[in-house]
């Protein structure tokens, strides 16, 4: 059983076994898609990604305001994410060796008989903008109910330290 469950965890993890990842030196963090009902989920866990990337020191993150300027020189990007032709165009405008895009897929409460507590599901993808190619993808689930708080009769954690942890464990996947 607990084969089963590392190579699960490790299913979720892609890294493209030919890229030097010391060469990207800087990223672009562009604007998440949100598949929640909670409108400012994705861009909530944008800033907090971007603030925990910038703090590791291993990238330089281009600021918010620098990325919108850059979208809007090549024109709009779907949520989806950009096209390589759109990639390309974003490394000449930000002078950026990688782009980061991603998915909150799940954020807020989650219910459980007369239990509940906070959710949040994350999936990111980092483009090579040279070569257009995805070379990093990782997704995180963290939160829930958990049996602790259906005894106990908890809500969880608080949203911003679900938010976190996911966080976490994504960086943690991308600097393993």
């Amino acid at each position: 059983m607990l084969a089963a469950i590392v190579s699960c965890a490790a299913d979720d993890v892609y890294f493209e076994p030919n890229m030097d990842f010391g060469s990207l030196r800087s990223v672009a963090v562009l604007p998440f898609q949100n598949l929640t009902s909670v409108d400012e989920a994705a861009e909530r866990v944008r800033d907090t990604f971007m603030g925990m990337l910038l703090a590791t020191g291993a990238v330089y993150v281009l600021p918010p305001g620098e990325v919108a300027r850059g979208i809007s020189k090549i024109g709009r990007i779907p949520l989806e994410g950009p096209s390589t032709e759109q990639v390309k165009q974003l490394s000449n405008v930000l002078q950026i060796d990688s782009v980061i895009t991603g998915v909150v897929r799940e954020y807020g409460t989650v219910r459980s008989g007369a239990t509940s507590a906070n959710v949040v599901s994350i999936s990111l993808q980092m483009i090579e903008v040279k070569s257009g190619m995805v070379v990093w993808s990782a997704s995180s689930t963290r939160g829930g109910v958990t049996l602790w708080d259906r005894l106990i009769g908890g809500g969880g954690e608080p949203m911003d330290t679900v938010t976190v942890r996911a966080v976490n464990d994504l960086l943690d996947k991308l600097f393993d």
